[in-house]
């Protein structure tokens, strides 16, 4: 049990240090904008470069991790991360950044299915909802101090942050490479297993709408998320710290929610009742950023808005946990791509919506996500267990 909770400790490590990195750029976003030049869309494809990159590169990464191990891709995506964020921090021209952002896409397709299937395998089936809890509390956890770092090392240069995060990621690697042990493949996992095999798993009933979900809700996220910073600096004149302060207070609520109530919201509600009910609340308050125009509902908004994602998010990571098998790398790699596929569209028509106006690309949101609760309305809780 020491030794798990060593490895968990390990791979959530990893995990924060990776989405600090990527919260880096949030608060720094205008003055990046401001130095070279860049428009909403152009700030939009490059949020989508790291999204398509992860795209392409995740299901092939979801394959390695069960094929040579766990271990290894994690180390693996750290290294990349690493000069990713160095790459950002010397990039003075579009290219170079938009090179880095996507090396920090293969990082990410190579971090998230080889630590959901590292959890998988050092956890059982009812603790597994706790330990996702703990996984999506250091993403979180990884927002909250990346825009804050972000933020107010800005002060000192704005490329700064990114040397650091480099020097971070390094850091773990060596640290991985030497403590991290691969973990053994939890025999639980061969009890649920799916009869097909392959890529025509994705279009199994129970596979098919968990990931229309995750592509839908993502597209809308990313609509948002990606053009927040530029909303709020363009609209209000909010300052890097401001924008810090902001994001920095959604993830702690975040962290602190999925750390202490995830597990009993889970047990209570299950995995399809939480995500419908965590959807319906972002719903509203998305198309709400819209209407508030002072600084303390504009907090407010925006902390619950992200406290909705911080729920589902997980809740659609342990359903698909649980019907996963013995091929969660496999799964994870899905669940990767989907939300890359949102990821990679959803910045591209923010940033041209925003363009135009900027409130469109939260209705935007508000529309897909509306599609999203109408999936879970037609998703029966029991599938996992039938499967």
């Amino acid at each position: 049990m020491q030794k798990q909770n060593i490895t968990l400790a390990i791979v959530l490590a990893n995990l924060f240090i990776v989405f600090l990195g990527i919260s880096l750029v949030i608060p720094v976003t205008p003055t990046i904008m401001d130095e070279l030049n860049l428009s909403g869309s152009i700030v939009g494809y490059m949020v989508a470069a790291f999204a398509v990159t992860q795209l392409i590169v995740s299901p092939i990464a979801g394959r390695w991790v069960d094929r040579f191990g766990r271990k290894r891709i994690i180390v693996t995506g750290l290294i990349i991360f690493s000069i990713s964020e160095f790459l950002f921090g010397i990039g003075k021209t579009v290219e170079v950044l938009f090179i880095s952002r996507m090396l920090g896409g293969v990082s990410a397709a190579f971090m998230m299915p080889a630590v959901t299937a590292v959890i998988a395998d050092v956890t059982t089936v009812d603790t597994r909802a706790k330990a996702l809890g703990y996984m999506s509390a250091a993403i979180s956890t990884g927002f909250i101090v990346g825009p804050g770092v972000g933020g107010f090392l800005a002060e000192f240069g704005s490329r700064l942050p990114f040397f650091i995060a480099a020097v971070i990621a390094l850091f773990a690697a060596i640290i991985s490479v030497i403590a991290l042990r691969e973990p053994e493949r939890n025999p639980e996992n061969e009890e649920v297993k799916e009869q097909k095999t392959g890529i025509k798993r994705i279009f199994a009933p129970i596979y098919f709408i968990s990931f229309l979900i995750i592509l839908i809700s993502q597209f809308g996220l990313a609509a948002f998320e990606s053009l927040f910073a530029l909303f709020v600096d363009h609209k209000f004149g909010f300052t890097s710290k401001d924008i810090a302060i902001i994001i920095s207070g959604g993830g702690i609520v975040g962290a602190i929610v999925q750390v202490a109530l995830f597990d009993r919201l889970t047990k209570w509600m299950g995995e399809i009742r939480l995500i419908r009910y965590s959807l319906i609340l972002s719903t509203i308050l998305v198309l709400l950023i819209t209407f508030v125009n002072t600084y303390f509902t504009i907090l407010l908004v925006t902390v619950t808005v992200f406290l909705g994602f911080d729920l589902m998010r997980p809740a659609v990571t342990s359903y698909l946990s649980k019907i996963a098998g013995n091929e969660q790398g496999f799964v994870g790699g899905m669940n990767s791509m989907f939300t890359s596929i949102g990821n990679v569209i959803g910045p591209i028509i923010g940033g041209i919506l925003f363009d135009i106006d900027l409130n469109y690309p939260f209705y935007f949101a508000t529309v897909l996500l509306l599609v999203g609760i109408g999936l879970t309305l037609g998703w029966k809780e029991s599938a996992y267990r039938t499967a």
